[in-house]
């Protein structure tokens, strides 16, 4: 006993303080450990003995096992091994075999080094103990030197650094080499000393002669990934050196000079250049004139008489109207105001049968409101259903079934003054654990339904849950107070150690936001609950709907828990969006009426102060009874209300589904439409009440019809066919609202000459008789029933200063200028718009939602996963196997995960951040008889006796029938931690298998974007996506096609631009086309679309500068645009084409000739019933929309409309009459003038034309 104890005390001295003596011969044939000779603690592994001596030749079992292990260099030569040495190699080599195994060059570099370490004859010459500890008579070594040399490891790092390991999508390094970043990094976390790793601790230190005479390295010449022995090269998703070298992504780039756009610059410049020679044909201009009027003064000194003006003036004036008024007709003019006069006089003489008439055509047509119905699926509303898009998505359903339902909640620590800090506690983590239980305890309000039977199950009975508390098994009892953060950085540095129950590792990108470095300092949680899709209408997706509700509340309450812990929770469900989007139209919806009951309100009383002056009212009171047109202009909105129900009858019953922004704009636009037309009616028949007193109401209903009515065909017929060019679109949320949009507009028209006119000539009657507006059985006896005969202070206004002002020749250049400014301006931002919409624009400001997108962009660190699809392919052949793998070295150079792993590694261009998840990799994989736990028949692998084995190469690999077999047995496979590469919970969904013909005819490839945290990334990564998915079908054949989840709304930017192009492009055309036939001149209808051109380019420049980016939304404004900005124009261009010959003698009596007149007589004529009748009608209800609290209808509905009402007037009655003075093309006469000049005034007597005194003198 005593000299056991007396050898103990001795070899622990010797092992303390000579330990070096146990490797004193460093030469070869001699070892350095040999054997094993216990453990030190009773969990722990066993320690090999220091053995310094001569290596010594196995037995045949022994070789045998060892050629098994390392290969057949080792079948012969004497070795430093033994049998237990070789049973924990084998079980440490196949451990890390399952992870690298798909890269035949780090595999066998790294079975050479440890191989070596291990057996090597010649292991005193690199290895060298260090420390030693006694076990009973025994040492066992706790620490050692082995000596690599820089190069192999360098190489060995090399071979290993890009090797993806299939189940986690990540690098393979992660796991093997705790995500070293270099070898000296790699070679050490294989040495430390761990629970998971070596036993003991092995140092690499750098070989020098200094330090370890006599010593060098052995393993030499590490094979590289990219070597060209088929043997061990490696694929390009292992090894980046073999990859092909994808062609750059020439990327169409903006020319800029400076910060502008080379565009921008040239129409600048081009208008820099005009300016300029303006102001020098203006100055010499200026210069000739001052030299003529001296010569002409002097030639009127040298004259003995001359002419009186008295006597020269008398002539001009008495014959100034004959002179200056268009003589000629315009037939197709002619027959219209014969045409509109007789129709005009026909609803006059039959106001009953008419206006019953309409009522029952619009109560027909509005029949069709029994099949109403509001499409609010934003897939169905803005992609086409025949495009790529829709068919793609609608393929991925089918086959893969609808993508998951996803609940989403962000726990974040930002409510203190002093900014972020961390929001992991050892409390907090107690409270979330608790809050996660709730939830999984959750029953829905109706059903009764729980999470679990809702949730996505991959792997058939575990719930994805995607939260910091897999981590740790989903019970706070697993956390130790005191250990909790260590454990929290292993979990995250290594997922794959800390499966959650549904056993797919957690990326702590996935769960954590806003940290650098370590996780603890992470300052946002993120936990998603994943809950399965179903098809529309089944009960299963009405219990999760279900279930979701009761999520929603129950988060609503947390939020007040996380602000009494200082935090704030934001958060969403599946239902949320669609919930808040119609909670915004409801808001909507109170703003929309009240702006149209102000414009109501204005349009039923302006149009009674077209006969009722203000002192007309003060002298007379009764007059304002009699005269109002309340009832006039009720009716007239009744009409246009008329006009949007039957127009909504009609394409309801033809199976045209409305859309909210049907319901929300077209009253509105009908309104805007609408509403001109009754003042342009009312305010002519009121000048032929005073012109023609004599004859009958039907007559001069009929006149004035007949004035107006070419007018209204114009403006109604343009904008028809401009709105319903929209229908020709395939997004059915543009097209619907065209179709609606023309049939009002059309129907409104109609019921207008015809409706409208019975009651217009009722009410005339109405007035003659002295009856009382809105009471005619009320008659006021003293009330003068021919109305005031007083011009408008409006008329007058624009009479007397306006348009003399306006057309006064300094004044026409300076507005040519400023207005071709403008539109340089408009031109120079165009470039500046963007696309997208913002989803935190589109719900309430509000909203609950608005956190969640604002977290959603600032914490979450993973991008949307992206599938990339392959469709009819039989993948049972060799030659479309190769066509898709990635991890074989007889797979195309091109194939499809070689291209998306090219592509990963330019994520700036393709948006592509992770790996690809490879099904047809991980299956080969699965079948590797290296991987004892995977593919087992009986007691033993697949394929441990196949013939040819089981290669990288792919020969001997399953075709046919065979390769269904295991592929079904593959995904039945619970993926576990002893085989991650089992399908079930990673692939069960990813690929459809038909057993009847032996193909694959669908099956996906996942990855993932990177973080997108914009619209323009978004719509950059989903044109990245296109780009890629066409690459591969052109390379390899295979159709391809990507799928994400968003890229379903996003599919309308890659063709919106030129879309609206079209679009407006085609309407400028038909509005040229319509306005040359019914004007008769191709020049004045030039005029008018150039007109219209440069308010569409002003709206669009300023929808830049506001903040307003394209999308389908402002495309429906755009069309809007277009149809608006020919209302407020047409009207001008026609009363210029087709001059009042009243008006018009009554400005030539004032010396204004030819175009200058026809455009004071337009402005005169109509301008003011555009200011008063469109301009203000629309500026008051587009004014309401600024007190919205939704930000969609402040952002394109409020700024979009405002900028459309402000440059649509400005051009219409400052810009238009003065190019139509300088450019305008030739005028017609009126049809409905007759007699001369002096007779016209004297039988009209219509005091304001002769009060000359009251004109201002040129």
């Amino acid at each position: 006993m005593r000299s056991h104890s007396f050898l103990s005390v001795t070899l622990f001295a010797i092992s303390t303080f000579a330990a070096d003596s146990w490797t004193s011969k460093h030469e070869e044939g001699r070892c350095a450990i040999r054997g094993h000779c216990g453990k030190q603690g009773f969990f722990g592994s066993e320690l090999p003995c220091p053995d310094n001596g001569l290596a010594e030749e196995p037995d045949d079992a022994l070789r045998k096992k060892l050629v098994g292990i390392c290969g057949e260099k080792w079948s012969e030569g004497a070795v430093c091994c033994r049998n237990e040495q070789l049973d924990a190699l084998s079980s440490n080599l196949k451990r890390a075999e399952s992870l690298i195994s798909a890269c035949p060059a780090c595999k066998d570099n790294f079975f050479n080094l440890f191989c070596t370490f291990t057996c090597s004859p010649d292991q005193s010459l690199f290895v060298n103990v260090t420390k030693t500890t006694p076990k009973g008579d025994k040492l066992l070594v706790t620490e050692l030197d082995h000596l690599v040399s820089n190069e192999y490891g360098s190489g060995f790092y090399d071979s290993c650094k890009d090797v993806k390991f299939g189940a986690t999508n990540g690098k393979a390094m992660d796991l093997i080499g705790g995500g070293a970043k270099n070898f000296t990094q790699f070679l050490k976390f294989l040495g430390d000393k761990k629970p998971f790793g070596s036993p003991f601790q092995i140092n690499f230190p750098r070989p020098n002669k200094v330090d370890f005479p006599g010593m060098h390295t052995v393993v030499k010449d590490a094979k590289p990934c990219n070597t060209t022995d088929e043997r061990y090269r490696c694929a390009c998703v292992d090894c980046a050196a073999t990859c092909p070298d994808l062609p750059e992504v020439t990327e169409v780039e903006q020319c800029y000079i400076g910060r502008l756009p080379c565009f921008s610059f040239s129409v600048i410049i081009i208008y820099s250049v005009f300016l300029a020679l303006l102001i020098t044909a203006v100055a010499g201009h200026v210069a000739y004139a001052k030299h003529s009027q001296s010569k002409n003064e002097r030639l009127r000194l040298l004259q003995d008489s001359a002419l009186s003006d008295d006597e020269d003036e008398g002539d001009m004036v008495r014959y100034a109207g004959e002179l200056n008024a268009p003589q000629k007709t315009y037939k197709l003019n002619t027959l219209c105001d014969k045409a509109f006069s007789k129709l005009g006089r026909a609803c006059a003489r039959f106001p009953a049968i008419t206006i019953i008439t309409s009522v029952v055509v619009v109560v027909l047509l509005s029949l069709g409101w029994a099949r109403f119905d509001i499409e609010r699926d934003p897939v169905r509303l803005w992609v086409a259903p025949d495009s790529a898009a829709a068919q793609e998505k609608a393929f991925f359903d089918e086959n893969f079934g609808p993508f998951f339902r996803a609940e989403q909640a962000f726990l974040v620590n930002d409510t203190h003054s002093s900014g972020p800090g961390p929001v992991l506690s050892y409390d907090i983590l107690r409270w979330w654990f608790d809050v996660e239980a709730r939830v999984q305890r959750l029953k829905s309000v109706k059903g009764g339904h729980t999470f679990d039977d809702v949730c996505y199950k991959p792997s058939g009975d575990a719930c994805v849950v995607q939260s910091l508390t897999g981590y740790f098994g989903g019970s706070f009892d697993n956390i130790d107070p005191d250990t909790w953060q260590d454990d929290l950085e292993g979990c995250a540095e290594q997922p794959v150690n800390c499966l959650p129950d549904f056993q797919q590792p957690l990326q702590p990108k996935m769960i954590l936001g806003g940290y650098n470095g370590t996780v603890l300092n992470a300052e946002a949680l993120i936990v998603t609950w994943v809950v399965s899709n179903h098809a529309e209408g089944t009960p299963e997706l009405a219990r999760a709907m279900d279930w979701e509700e009761s999520l929603k509340r129950t988060l609503i309450d947390v939020q007040g828990e996380a602000k009494e812990r200082g935090l704030r929770l934001s958060f969403t469900t599946e239902i949320s969006l669609e919930q808040e989007l119609n909670k915004s139209t409801n808001t909507d919806a109170k703003i929309v009426v009240i702006s149209y009951i102000i414009m109501f309100l204005y349009a039923s009383l302006s149009l009674g102060g077209t006969t009722t002056a203000v002192r007309g009212m003060l002298r007379n009171p009764s007059n304002a009874l009699v005269q109002s047109k309340f009832m006039l202009g009720v009716v007239g909105i009744l009409i246009v209300l008329m006009s949007v129900s039957a127009s909504w009858g009609l394409f309801s019953a033809l199976g045209v589904k409305s859309t909210l922004i049907i319901l929300e704009v077209i009253p509105f636009l009908v309104l805007a439409v609408g509403v001109d037309n009754i003042f342009l009616i009312v305010h002519e028949f009121e000048r032929t009440n005073v012109s023609h007193d004599s004859e009958s109401i039907s007559d001069r209903v009929g006149r004035a019809l007949g004035r107006m009515g070419p007018s209204i065909l114009l403006s109604a017929t343009t904008e028809t066919v401009a709105f319903a060019l929209g229908a020709a679109v395939g997004m059915p949320a543009v097209r619907n609202f065209a179709a609606y949009a023309a049939g009002a507009v059309f129907i409104n028209a109609i019921l207008q000459v015809t409706m409208f006119i019975s009651v217009l000539a009722l009410n005339q009657r109405r007035v003659e008789a002295g009856r009382v507006d809105c009471f005619p059985f009320v008659r006021v006896k003293n009330a003068n029933r021919t109305g005031d005969q007083t011009e408008g202070v409006l008329t007058r206004f624009i009479r007397m200063h306006y348009a003399p002002n306006l057309l006064g020749n300094k004044v026409k250049v300076v507005v040519m200028t400023v207005f071709l400014g403008i539109f340089t301006i408009g031109l120079a931002l165009m470039p500046r718009i963007e696309l997208g919409l913002d989803q935190r624009i589109a719900i309430p400001g509000d909203s609950y939602l608005i956190n969640y997108f604002n977290d959603l962009y600032d914490y979450f660190g993973a991008g949307p996963p992206v599938y990339f699809v392959t469709r009819e392919l039989n993948v049972t052949q060799r030659h479309h196997q190769q066509q898709l793998c990635g991890r074989f070295s007889t797979c195309q150079e091109f194939s499809l995960a070689n291209i998306l792993e090219q592509e990963r590694k330019r994520p700036e261009v393709s948006y592509i951040a992770d790996a690809t998840s490879s099904w047809l990799d991980d299956y080969f994989t699965w079948l590797n008889p290296a991987l004892e736990e995977c593919c087992i028949d009986g007691s033993e692998t697949c394929f441990e006796h196949r013939d040819p084995p089981w290669n990288i190469t792919l020969s001997g690999m399953p075709e046919g029938q065979e390769f269904i077999s295991y592929l079904q047995r593959w995904i039945d496979s619970p993926t576990t931690s002893e085989c991650p590469l089992a399908g079930k919970a990673p692939y069960s969904n990813a690929l459809v298998i038909d057993n009847s013909s032996l193909t694959i005819p669908a099956s996906h490839f996942r990855t993932s974007h990177t973080p997108l945290r914009s619209q323009s990334d978004f719509i950059a990564a989903y044109e990245s996506a296109r780009r890629i998915a066409d690459d591969i079908t052109q390379r390899t054949g295979v159709s391809v096609f990507p799928y994400s989840k968003f890229y379903i709304f996003f599919d309308q930017y890659t063709s919106i631009v030129s879309l609206s192009l079209a679009l407006i492009g085609s309407a400028l055309a038909f509005i040229l086309a319509i306005s040359t036939v019914l004007l008769g001149s191709f020049t004045t209808g030039l005029i008018v679309t150039i007109t219209v051109v440069m308010i569409v380019t002003d709206i669009v420049g300023t929808m830049a500068l506001v903040g307003v980016s394209l999308n389908a939304v402002s495309l429906v404004n755009l069309i809007i645009c277009v149809g608006i900005a020919v209302e407020f124009c047409a009207h001008i261009a026609r009363a210029f084409t087709v001059p009042s010959s009243l008006i018009l003698a009554d400005i030539s009596v004032r010396n204004w000739r030819g175009k200058d007149a026809r455009a004071l007589a337009a402005l005169v004529g109509v301008g003011g019933s555009v200011f008063s009748g469109i301009t203000v009608t629309k500026l008051l209800g587009v004014c309401v929309l600024a007190f919205t609290r939704s930000k969609i209808f402040e952002v394109y509905y409020f700024r979009a409309w405002l900028a459309l009402v402000v440059w649509a007037a400005t051009h219409a009655l400052i810009f238009l009459p003065v190019a139509l003075s300088f450019f305008g093309g030739r005028g017609y006469a009126d049809p409905e003038g007759d007699g001369g000049l002096q007779q016209d005034l004297a039988r009209r007597r219509y005091r304001p034309l002769l009060a000359d005194d009251e004109y201002d003198s040129e």
